[in-house]
């Protein structure tokens, strides 16, 4: 049974990250519907928190694979004015544009619904977000998708990733997403790394590409 769950999380896997767009947004949508996600809808107290409020420094947000919306109403409303959330899966958004509604911060939170490997963005942010999403750019585009959003950075905007780089249950080190942290590591001006002991060794990289203006204080 372990190897039977072990093949089809590696084929999941697989199609999220290189299948078509339009059978990925299906499987997106199907497993939101069915709530697959539930256990995720909550993340107050997350360890990315504090460097987002740290470096958004009110101003503004892209979160590129928002999922649910976590992102836009769990952080401090007064650290940031304009958060756009972007995924692939509109029964995500749904719940992500209630939320925001919920938490009245409707005024300052705005979602699209698109592949953020094509996505467009209005405008420049201060900070541009992958949380987990980062997981589903294949190792090979994660360069090449890091250049396609540099534009769409202020002179001193950063990058955030979060990724957990252990498994949750076993603690075993994730070799995929270490490997995306160090190619991070290697092609970027990293400005904080941090790792965390909690379930699932998260690691927050907080990063420029090189040969950006450094902002002179946060």
């Amino acid at each position: 049974m372990y190897i039977v769950d072990r093949s089809l999380q590696f084929v999941r896997g697989a199609l999220l990250s290189y299948g078509p767009r339009s059978l990925r947004q299906r499987v997106w949508d199907a497993e939101y519907r069915s709530e697959k996600w539930k256990f995720a809808y909550n993340t107050m107290g997350d360890c990315v928190y504090k460097h987002l409020e740290k470096f958004a420094r009110k101003g503004s947000i892209l979160d590129l694979g928002c999922g649910s919306g976590n992102t836009s109403t769990e952080m401090a409303d007064s650290c940031y004015q304009r958060y756009v959330g972007v995924d692939i899966a509109e029964a995500a958004l749904e719940k992500a544009r209630r939320r925001s509604a919920e938490a009245g911060r409707q005024n300052k939170n705005s979602f699209a619904c698109s592949d953020f490997l094509a996505y467009q963005p209005q405008g420049k942010f201060d900070v541009i977000l992958f949380r987990e999403s980062m997981y589903h750019i294949p190792m090979n585009k994660i360069k090449t998708v890091l250049d396609y959003y540099a534009p769409y950075l202020k002179d001193d905007g950063v990058f955030i990733v979060r990724l957990f780089t252990g498994n949750r249950q076993t603690g075993e080190e994730k070799h995929r997403p270490t490997a995306m942290m160090g190619l991070i590591e290697n092609e970027c001006d990293v400005i904080e790394n941090a790792r965390y002991s909690t379930a699932g060794s998260p690691q927050v990289i907080v990063f420029r590409p090189k040969n950006m203006p450094v902002a002179a204080s946060h």
